[in-house]
């Protein structure tokens, strides 16, 4: 891969989404993920019910909306963490509909929280060793003969220094994880999200209370993930991360699905516009009260 394809975003990405229409539920070149009459509901709140969703492999896709638009809802359901009242989904051509996460996970489909989840008492690396999985040293039988495990958990190790010398916290690998800054914790959220070597991730505001310098690196990061083939989706609110990043822009408001498109297009799309502002209550014609 040259320099220059890895500096541009969605250098892969974009051609192969090049012809596709903005236009909500569009189908996809190449979709990894496809959802199919979701719907989720709180009492007699609907705030979720998509109607059809792919999300093209390969790619960063930002799915955005204004607060309670069903984002963070739907990222929920998808990865096993919430039921819903309807509708079917499919990762890499399996079912997963009503799947718990920890199935989901095993298909390669890993998410992150946009309130960090760390467990504070436990060093940085034994955070990261916590997200491994398949150890047959946590089996009963098993873990009474250790030649059948310690390979497997020396691997889980060096993988984990690798992960932390990345995401430039392998200084902190032995310090408490409830030490670290709300940045931080971010980055080892996403390292630890890679212990699974995921197909793709999905990542809930993953720039949500960090500091702009750090923000940049998050960037690079993600970035660096779909130049390595990975897909990624993530829930954000900052445009400016969102016009940067981008491959391709999927727009929610109150649970639906109302656009989708390239970043600039969508910025464009007055279904956008009034689903982050409100439709215009002085347009001249407009009686009050019947907009």
């Amino acid at each position: 891969m040259s320099d220059d394809h890895a500096r541009t975003p969605g250098a892969a990405a974009r051609p192969r989404l090049a012809g596709t229409l903005p236009e909500p539920g569009v189908p996809k070149p190449d979709a990894l993920l496809v959802l199919d009459g979701v719907s989720r509901s709180f009492g007699g709140l609907t705030a979720v019910r998509v109607d059809h969703l792919e999300v093209q492999r390969g790619a960063i896709t930002a799915l955005i909306g204004p607060n309670g638009a069903g984002k963070t809802t739907l990222f929920n359901i998808v990865s096993g963490f919430d039921r819903a009242d309807g509708g079917r989904w499919w990762f890499d051509g399996h079912p997963l509909t009503g799947r718990p996460a920890h199935r989901v996970a095993r298909h390669g489909l890993v998410r992150t929280f946009q309130l960090t989840r760390v467990i504070p008492r436990l060093s940085v690396r034994e955070n990261m060793l916590l997200a491994t999985s398949g150890q047959r040293g946590e089996q009963l039988l098993p873990a009474l003969l250790r030649p059948l495990w310690h390979g497997q958990e020396r691997e889980a190790g060096r993988r984990a220094d690798e992960l932390l010398e990345r995401f430039r916290l392998g200084q902190l690998r032995d310090d408490y994880a409830g030490t670290l800054s709300g940045g931080q914790r971010k980055l080892l959220e996403l390292a630890r999200a890679l212990m699974a070597r995921p197909v793709m991730v999905l990542l809930d505001e993953p720039m949500a209370g960090v500091n702009p310098a750090l923000t940049q690196t998050l960037l690079g990061h993600i970035t660096r993930l779909r130049d390595e083939g990975m897909t990624v989706c993530f829930v954000e609110h900052d445009m400016d991360v969102v016009m940067g990043i981008s491959d391709w822009v999927a727009v929610m408001a109150d649970g639906r699905l109302v656009a989708e498109g390239p970043p600039h297009t969508c910025a464009r799309n007055p279904s956008v516009v009034d689903a982050y502002l409100g439709k215009r209550h002085d347009e001249p014609g407009t009686p009050q009260g019947q907009e």
